[in-house]
């Protein structure tokens, strides 16, 4: 909500104050409509520290990856089950939080591993990347901590996905027979079908997300614009007076999202990117829980398999759960990830800004 209007009337010095400056644009913000991706620069940059970033963004991403887990692991076992079934196969509806415990305590490390590396890698990024590539710098840092998250989140996934199968019946246990039967490696069964899924999952996801805050901000931004524009366009014809006016939009325009904002943004981008990628996830899903039998001889094989057995609709099962669960998840994720990175920045001392140099000068 924007705050009250306040103008400054100055009679004495009416006479010499411009009209033009009814249509002051705001100081350091600029917003190029001709740039393809959002781009909004704010004229000053914060100093980068790697290690708040990385610890801050480790405390947040493993808050939010606990919280959406424990809230939708039954929607995330009702799709697993629906992706591993083969042909007309039943539906079994119990036991539907099999096998949380075990996958929590992989889900921590991993999702405070990942975003702890897309934090830092992110802003890092944006510093060395032009502003109208930020696009890029946000797929190359969800890429990269895709791959940092990768080495806890495959050995976790097989092993809940063999749990929310009924193949075990405690993450131990599963851990325990998986080494014996298939060794090590089966652990890391269907790593290359989920880093197939995952990465541009997460290189997408995040751009989404991301941009869209971007293209909120920059919408925001021009109706404070408009808006403001027009009540002192008002104020004119009423006073046929000329004003100065404080530098109160741009302290409006700036302002960060709130969290609803977020969880909408976030549920947006989840859902469409779930949608997008069920097809690597029935394939990841499948590749993951066939156990010793290998009746799949890779991703390729695994497609083929699929269509000749049970024709192309087969990529998309599980899709109804899979975007409901993944488009609730990132509204809670994202909310509860923006909530907790904006409780510890502001436990911490403000750093100070280094002002851009003003290249004219």
């Amino acid at each position: 909500m924007m705050g009250p209007l306040v103008l400054a009337f100055d009679t004495k010095r009416a006479s010499q104050a411009p009209l033009d400056m009814l249509m002051m644009k705001p100081q350091n913000l600029q917003l190029d409509a001709t740039k393809f991706f959002a781009s909004v620069s704010t004229g000053e940059e914060k100093p980068f520290d790697f290690f708040r970033t990385f610890f801050d963004g480790v405390i947040a991403g493993g808050t939010a990856g606990v919280v959406v887990e424990t809230a939708l692991y039954p929607i995330d076992t009702i799709k697993t089950r629906l992706q591993a079934a083969r042909g007309g196969g039943k539906i079994n509806f119990q036991g539907l939080y099999s096998g949380l415990a075990g996958n929590l305590a992989g889900v921590l490390p991993a999702s405070a591993l990942f975003v702890g590396v897309y934090e830092p890698a992110k802003q890092k990024l944006l510093r060395m990347f032009p502003e109208n590539l930020s696009a890029l710098a946000h797929l190359t840092a969800g890429a990269l901590g895709g791959v940092a998250a990768s080495l806890i989140r495959v050995p976790t996934e097989v092993v809940k996905q063999r749990m929310q199968t009924r193949q075990f019946y405690s993450a131990p246990d599963a851990v325990r027979l998986i080494v014996s039967k298939e060794g090590f490696k089966g652990l890391y069964a269907g790593y290359g079908s989920f880093l197939l899924r995952d990465l541009p999952f997460d290189a997408i996801q995040f751009c989404i997300y991301e941009q869209l805050r971007l293209g909120y901000k920059a919408a925001w931004k021009h109706f404070c614009k408009v808006m403001l524009s027009c009540v002192l366009a008002l104020a004119v014809l009423a006073y046929r007076k000329r004003l100065t006016i404080l530098s109160l939009f741009p302290k409006q325009a700036r302002r960060e999202l709130n969290d609803p904002e977020n969880a909408a943004i976030g549920a947006f981008a989840g859902a469409l990117t779930g949608a997008i990628t069920t097809p690597l996830d029935v394939i990841k899903t499948r590749l993951m829980t066939q156990g010793p039998a290998n009746q799949y001889r890779g991703i390729f094989n695994c497609v083929q398999t699929i269509v000749r057995e049970e024709g192309p609709s087969a990529l998309l099962k599980g899709i109804e759960p899979r975007v409901l669960w993944i488009g609730i998840g990132g509204s809670i994720f994202f909310g509860v990830l923006e909530s907790t990175k904006r409780f510890l920045s502001q436990r911490h001392p403000p750093p100070h800004p280094h002002p851009k140099k003003d290249p004219t000068s």
